[in-house]
C-alpha cells in the first residue's frame, strides 16, 4: 500500500515540477514561491477551521487536524525551515537550467536519504531493493553527466550548485519527515509547516524582493502557479500518509518519489524540446528498471 502510494506522490511530484518551470520561465522567483506557499495554506485553512469548530465533522478521517501543543509546533517550524530552503535552491535553478538536467540532480536525494536512513533508522533493505537503488543510482548520474553536452559546467555554474543544495536541503527535509510521523499526524506537519513557510515568505518578499523588484525580473502571473501548489499539496499529502505506514522505508519512498524524473523528462521533449533526449532516455530505461526492483523487494 505505501509504495503505491509513493508511486503516486512520485507522479504528482512530475507534474509539480513541470508547472514550476512554466511558472519561473523569464519570472520572478521569489513572488512564485511565495504564492506557492499563499495557495498551499490556504487549501489547508478550511480543515483547520472545521476541525477546530466542529472536530466531530472530520474526526477519524485522513483530514482531521488535531491540536498540537506549543512544543510540537518547535519541529513543524523547523521542518518550513528546511524545506523553504530548499525550495529557494530549487526554484532558482529550475528557471536557469533544463528540466532534463535539475530533474536528475534532484533525483540524487534518495541517495543521500538512504545513507541517512541506514545511520539513523536502521532500515536494512534486501537484495531486489540494493539492486533497484544501485540501477537508479547509476541511472542518475549518468543523467546528470548528459549535461556536459549541453555546454553546462557542473563545477563553475551557480545553477547547478543551487540544485546540488537543493537536493541536500531535501534529503534532510525526508529524514525528519520519517522522525516527525513517529508522534504526530501527517496533517498536524502538513497544514503548520505551509503555514510557517507562507509566514517566512512574507517576511522575505517585503524585506529582500520588493526594495529590490525594479533592478530584477519583473513577476507576471501565470495560472500554472495556482497548479504548483495544487499539485504540490496532494502530492505531500500523499507522501506523509506513505510514511504513517509501520513497515513504510524512507529510504524506498524518497527513491520512488525521484522517479518524477519521468514526468519531466517526457515534458521536457514535449514542451520544452530540450536537447540530447535519446541518450537521456536509456539512463531513464534503468530509472524504471530500477523501480521495479523496489516494487519486487517489497512483495
Amino acid at each position: 500500500m505505501w509504495l503505491g502510494l509513493a508511486f503516486l506522490s512520485a507522479f504528482l511530484l512530475g507534474c509539480y515540477d513541470v508547472n514550476k518551470k512554466l511558472s519561473l520561465n523569464g519570472n520572478a522567483v521569489i513572488p512564485v514561491l511565495f504564492f506557492n506557499t499563499l495557495i498551499c495554506s490556504l487549501i489547508f485553512v478550511p480543515f483547520v477551521v472545521i476541525s477546530a469548530v466542529s472536530p466531530e465533522t472530520l474526526k477519524g478521517t485522513l483530514f482531521f487536524i488535531p491540536p498540537a501543543p506549543w512544543q510540537v509546533h518547535g519541529y513543524i517550524l523547523l521542518k518550513a525551515v528546511i524545506v523553504l530552503a530548499s525550495w529557494h535552491f530549487a526554484y532558482f535553478a529550475t528557471k536557469h537550467l533544463p528540466l532534463t538536467i535539475t530533474g536528475p540532480i534532484n533525483a540524487t536525494r534518495p541517495v543521500m536519504t538512504l545513507v541517512g536512513a541506514l545511520l539513523i533508522f536502521h532500515e536494512r533493505l534486501n537484495l531486489y531493493q540494493w539492486t533497484g537503488v544501485l540501477l537508479a543510482i547509476t541511472s542518475f548520474f549518468m543523467l546528470s553527466s548528459s549535461g556536459k553536452k549541453e555546454g553546462i559546467d557542473f563545477t563553475r555554474n551557480k545553477w547547478i550548485f543551487c540544485m546540488v543544495l537543493a537536493a541536500v536541503t531535501g534529503s534532510m527535509s525526508g529524514l525528519y519527515d520519517k522522525y516527525l510521523m513517529r508522534f504526530l499526524e501527517p496533517m498536524v506537519v502538513q497544514s503548520w509547516y505551509n503555514f510557517y513557510q507562507c509566514a517566512l515568505m512574507v517576511l522575505v518578499v517585503l524585506f529582500l524582493w520588493y526594495p529590490t523588484r525594479k533592478r530584477t525580473t519583473p513577476f507576471r502571473w501565470r495560472w500554472s502557479i495556482v497548479l504548483i501548489s495544487v499539485f504540490l499539496t496532494v502530492a505531500d499529502f500523499v507522501y506523509f500518509y506513505a510514511l504513517t505506514f509501520p513497515d513504510s522505508l524512507i529510504s524506498i519512498v524518497s527513491m520512488v518519489r525521484r522517479s518524477s524524473v519521468l514526468v519531466t523528462f517526457a515534458a521536457g521533449a514535449l514542451f520544452f524540446h530540450e536537447k540530447n533526449l535519446k541518450k537521456k532516455a536509456l539512463d531513464l530505461f534503468l530509472v524504471l528498471l530500477g523501480m521495479l526492483f523496489l516494487y519486487w523487494g517489497t512483495k
